[in-house]
């Protein structure tokens, strides 16, 4: 498995921390007939001042998390980006992006990505943005720098959305960008649902709308989302908030069974002592 793998699996913990510790208020959704709470993400403080980001600013924060070495290749890469031309700017921003991404450091290559649309505004290349600025923000430990992150993803899921109306992966993007900004969460989870509804299986949608049910405290409605995820891709993360979303619900041979196929996939050492510790809990 490469380290890039043991590095987002091994995060699989301390995001569920976070998620099950945010704030939830009440979000009023439609779904099969009935009312119910889908989960607001209060990512944005109210009131806050967004915060400034730059590409400048979060390379100089990543380059803390990197070896010297490749530190200084990619310095030397942003100063030719210096007076380069389009063409060359793109070329370099593309080596940027790459070098970042091999790292684990998705927030940098974000704005790579972003620089690259902007020359080259192609769908894909907007998706791409719009992708690494949804997972930077999701695990990035500046808050005050959050609210503008989301801003910087919604922008770039819009030129996607731009491009092509029917794209359900801009879609997603965005109703994930709009729940977790927190304004207009209602608005995010209806776009999350009209996927779902076009494309019944689709992945990104039915995992982010089990986690806004697990954060608002529908672990049922969880257990059906993460149950489709895991017919189609059953990946270690989906079997974990699976688990957890049976722990939650008092029902625990499901959720053993679940966090031991989750610790199965993952063969990850820290996944693996923490399931161990869980399942032992509930085994009691």
């Amino acid at each position: 498995m490469k380290t890039k793998q043991y590095i987002v699996i091994g995060s699989v913990v301390v995001l569920m921390g976070i998620l099950l510790s945010l704030d939830i208020k009440g979000l009023v959704k439609q779904e099969d007939a009935s009312e119910v709470q889908e989960g607001n993400t209060a990512t944005a403080t109210s009131g806050a001042a967004v915060s400034s980001v730059s590409q400048e600013s979060i390379s100089a924060a990543a380059k803390q998390n990197i070896n010297v070495s490749l530190a200084a290749e990619i310095e030397k890469l942003e100063k030719e980006l210096k007076g380069a031309s389009d063409d060359e700017a793109v070329a370099l921003q593309k080596q940027l992006a790459q070098k970042w991404e091999d790292v684990n450091q998705p927030l940098p290559a974000a704005f790579a990505y972003e620089a690259i649309a902007t020359k080259q505004p192609a769908l894909e290349n907007w998706l791409k943005a719009g992708d690494k600025f949804t997972e930077g923000y999701q695990n990035y430990s500046d808050t005050t720098a959050i609210p503008g992150l989301i801003e910087k993803a919604k922008n770039a899921y819009s030129k996607a959305l731009e491009l092509n109306k029917e794209s359900l992966e801009a879609q997603t993007g965005l109703g994930v960008a709009y729940v977790s900004e927190g304004k207009s969460p209602m608005q995010g989870i209806q776009m999350l649902l009209a996927v779902v509804q076009k494309d019944p299986k689709n992945l990104s949608a039915n995992l982010n709308l089990g986690l806004f049910s697990m954060k608002s405290g529908q672990f049922n409605k969880a257990v059906d989302r993460f149950k489709t995820v895991i017919a189609v891709d059953p990946k270690p993360e989906a079997y974990f908030y699976l688990a957890t979303s049976y722990e939650n619900l008092g029902m625990k041979k499901e959720a053993i069974a679940a966090y031991e196929k989750s610790k199965a996939l993952a063969a990850d050492p820290g996944l693996t002592n923490f399931v161990d510790r869980k399942i032992k809990e509930l085994s009691n």
